[in-house]
C-alpha cells in the first residue's frame, strides 16, 4: 500500500491563532495514526504540555502540521506513525513540537473518550 499524501492539519489559519496557553481541538484526518486514532475522531491538545518519549504530539516540520509519536532512540527524537506505511520523520530538537496530545473522543458519543495524561 502506497501511503496517501499529507493532509495539511491547518488549510486557513494558523494554530499561532490561538492563546499559548489554551487547549484546542482537532480532527484526525487519515489513517496515519491508526489504529489508537481513527479518522474523525477529536483530539485535545495542550500547547504547554510535556513533550516525553512515547508522547501523542502536534509539531510544525518542514512548514506543515502534523500529527504523530514523538519518540527517541539513542538519544535522537523522531516523530513516528503508528501507521508503518508512514516514514518517521527525524527531529533535530523539540523545537518542532507545538503541542501535546492530553485526550481524544468520538464526536457524539459521551462515553468513547480516552486520556492520555492525568
Amino acid at each position: 500500500m502506497t501511503p496517501r499524501k499529507t493532509i495539511p492539519l491547518v488549510a486557513d489559519t494558523s494554530l499561532s491563532d490561538c492563546s499559548g496557553a489554551e487547549s484546542f481541538a482537532l480532527m484526525v484526518l487519515g489513517d496515519s495514526m491508526a489504529p489508537e486514532f481513527v479518522e474523525g475522531e477529536v483530539i485535545v491538545v495542550e500547547p504547554e504540555g510535556l513533550a516525553r518519549d512515547g508522547s501523542f504530539v502536534i509539531a510544525q516540520v518542514n512548514g506543515e502540521w502534523t500529527f504523530r509519536q514523538l519518540v527517541t532512540a539513542d538519544g535522537a527524537w523522531a516523530l513516528r506513525a503508528l501507521n508503518p506505511a508512514y516514514p518517521a520523520t527525524p527531529l533535530p530538537d523539540l523545537e518542532a513540537v507545538r503541542g501535546v496530545v492530553i485526550q481524544k473522543s468520538k464526536p457524539g458519543r459521551r462515553r468513547a473518550l480516552k486520556r492520555y495524561v492525568d
